[in-house]
Parts: structure tokens; C-alpha cells; sequence
């Protein structure tokens, strides 16, 4: 190939091409290399010298990638294409197959007789194999985790079943009552574990969850269904996982404690649930119409579901309420914006 003297300009134009950080290559309308960039050489371990005058599709093993390539670039040096993000495989013997992404433009100066084109590459076979790897993981966890809670799921309903068993067989009524305790709390897990699997992307929509949740708690623990009703209202909300594990058990140890202790003589009664958020701002209450809280003398000593509705509220950085309903109790916990875990409660989508 001969070699025409450069002007200043072009020299300049080459000399910025060679010293560029990003792998480069300047090309006549002919789509044979002018320069390439010292980055280009290194990146794709070339020998600079063997690329002057080299037509672009012979770099490589000349497959169709490269041949497809130089057509567009045909049309870039004419104008009536500009190549963007364009991906093609670069084979050459005996060496890994490299992922490249093309961008390239028509230089033009004003001179016709003198159209050139950069070619910019970059190197994304490291990066799209990290994702290959990434995304076998991705699959790997969810086929473990599927695995993970099929197996919890039955080892929770074999210790519910267990504890079952267990309490028909005692003779003390304060141990059958403290084992059907027990197995109130397993079901309301499993019921939690549940709905958990079944959320997409890590969150929970809260209303489906607690509604599911209490339907739970109603068929393991309440005999007459249509003495005692448990309901939910819920705003169209979704929580985090983490977040919404702890709103299950806290209902779960207030519906238990209503169940057990608000309807003593009444033959009917209602326990409602109520889930109300706005902005990072949200209030969880539990109420219900029974015979509210004995004072003085008769009040209850606090027990482990109120320990538990206590450190789990401690937990979530909220505040606890408990006031009579008239009739009834109304247990409330409200939690105010600006708090940390504000962020963890959005709309759902």
C-alpha cells in the first residue's frame, strides 16, 4: 500500500488516535486501517505494525461477523448510516472468542476525497460472562430457596400436627392450653412462610398477606365461626419481607390474645384488623368488640404474646397503644415518617 505525506492536520489526528485510552481504529472509506489506538493493540494483543493498510475484515479469521461489519461501515463512510452499540464476536485462531460493542462515525472535514472513520470497541466479554455466571446463581438460589421452604412448609405443619396430638393426649387443662398455644403460633408461622414464597422481588402486599394470615388464625382457632369473625381492611400497600414477618406475628399474638380473652360470655364477637398507611407514615391496629381490659386487681399479667408484640414494636422503632374500644380494646402501633425503616413501606405497584 503506498504512503501519501500527512499534513499537519492529519498527523495531529493520528497522533490522537494512537495515545487514546479507549481501543480505537481510524479508517479510510476503503475500510482499511490507518491507526489504531495503543489500547486497541494491547487489548486485543495485535502487533500494531501488522495493522496499517489492513482491510477491517481482515482483522480476526474474517467470519461473517466481521464481513457484515464492513457493510455497515460501507454505509457510515457514505453517510447514510451511523453504527451504535453494534455487537459482533471477534474469532481468531487459537484464542478466546472476544464479545466486542462497535460505535463508529464519519469523520468529516470538508474534504470528499478524504473521508475517514473511527471505530471505537470496547471489550465486554469479562462483563457478559460475570452476568452469565451471575444469572446461573440467580437460578441456582431460587431453586434452593423453592427447595428451602418446601421443606420448611412441612416440617411446620409435621410440629403442628405433633403438637396436636400432644395436647388431646395431656390430662392438665394448663398444658393442653399452653400446647394448642403453641401450635396457634406454628400455624400462623406456616401461614407467614407462605405467603413469603409466593411474593415476588422480596415485598409483600400487605393486604392480601394479613387477610391470608387471619383466615389462618380463624381456621385453627375459632370453633364457631359464625360466633367469632376476624376481617381485615387494609390500604393497597406493599411492605418488605423483613418488615412484614414482624406485622404477622404482632398480629398473630393480638388476634390470639383477643380470641382467648375478650369473649369470655359473649356469644358473639368481632375482632377487626386494620393496616393504614400514608408516605412513610403507617398505623397497624388490631380491635375488637369484646369485654376490654380489666383494671386493677383483675388485670392480666403480661404474658409472652405481650412480650413478644412489645419487642417486635421496639424493633420496628413504633409506638404502642392500648386503649379501651367501647366496647372492647384497640391495640395500635403507629409508626411516624423520618425513621429508617420508612423506606422499607411503599404503595404497591
Amino acid at each position: 500500500m503506498s504512503t501519501t505525506p500527512l499534513d499537519p492536520e492529519a498527523a495531529s489526528t493520528l497522533a490522537v488516535v494512537v495515545s487514546s485510552h479507549e481501543p480505537l481504529l481510524f479508517l479510510s472509506e476503503q475500510l482499511d486501517v490507518i491507526a489504531a489506538s495503543n489500547s486497541f493493540c494491547r487489548a486485543f494483543e495485535i502487533d500494531a505494525a501488522t495493522l496499517p493498510g489492513k482491510h477491517i475484515s481482515k482483522i480476526g479469521s474474517g467470519e461473517g461477523a466481521m464481513l457484515k461489519l464492513a457493510s455497515l461501515l460501507k454505509a457510515t463512510a457514505a453517510g447514510s448510516a451511523q453504527i451504535e452499540a453494534y455487537e459482533i464476536d471477534l474469532v481468531r485462531p487459537n484464542r478466546r472468542i472476544r464479545n466486542l460493542v462497535v460505535n463508529a462515525c464519519r469523520l468529516d472535514d470538508g474534504d470528499k476525497d478524504r473521508i475517514r472513520i473511527l471505530l471505537a470497541v470496547t471489550d465486554v466479554t469479562d462483563v457478559r460472562a460475570e452476568a452469565r455466571i451471575k444469572d446461573d446463581l440467580v437460578r441456582e438460589k431460587a431453586i434452593l430457596l423453592q427447595e428451602i421452604q418446601h421443606r420448611v412448609a412441612n416440617s411446620l405443619q409435621i410440629i403442628a400436627s405433633v403438637l396436636m396430638q400432644s395436647a388431646r393426649k395431656v390430662q392438665s387443662e394448663e398444658v393442653r392450653g399452653h400446647l394448642h398455644n403453641a401450635h396457634h403460633r406454628v400455624m400462623s408461622i406456616a401461614a407467614v412462610q407462605k405467603q413469603l414464597s409466593t411474593s415476588p422481588g422480596g415485598t409483600v402486599d400487605i393486604s392480601r398477606y394479613l387477610t391470608q394470615l387471619c383466615d389462618s388464625l380463624g381456621a385453627s382457632m375459632i370453633a364457631e365461626p359464625e360466633r367469632l369473625s376476624i376481617s381485615v381492611k387494609a390500604d393497597d400497600a406493599s411492605v418488605t419481607a423483613k418488615i412484614s414477618v414482624s406485622l404477622g406475628l404482632i398480629v398473630t399474638e393480638l388476634v390470639i390474645n383477643a380470641l382467648k380473652h375478650a369473649f369470655p360470655d359473649q356469644t358473639t364477637g368481632a375482632i377487626k384488623v386494620a393496616y393504614d398507611a400514608s408516605g412513610g407514615d403507617w398505623t397497624l391496629s388490631v380491635t375488637d368488640d369484646g369485654i376490654g381490659m380489666p383494671t386493677g386487681s383483675n388485670a392480666p399479667k403480661a404474658g409472652l404474646g405481650t412480650g413478644i408484640v412489645e419487642a417486635l414494636t421496639r424493633n420496628l422503632e413504633c409506638d404502642l397503644e392500648t386503649r379501651g374500644a367501647s366496647p372492647g380494646t384497640c391495640v395500635t402501633i403507629r409508626h411516624l415518617g423520618d425513621i429508617d425503616h420508612h423506606e422499607d413501606i411503599r404503595p404497591a405497584a
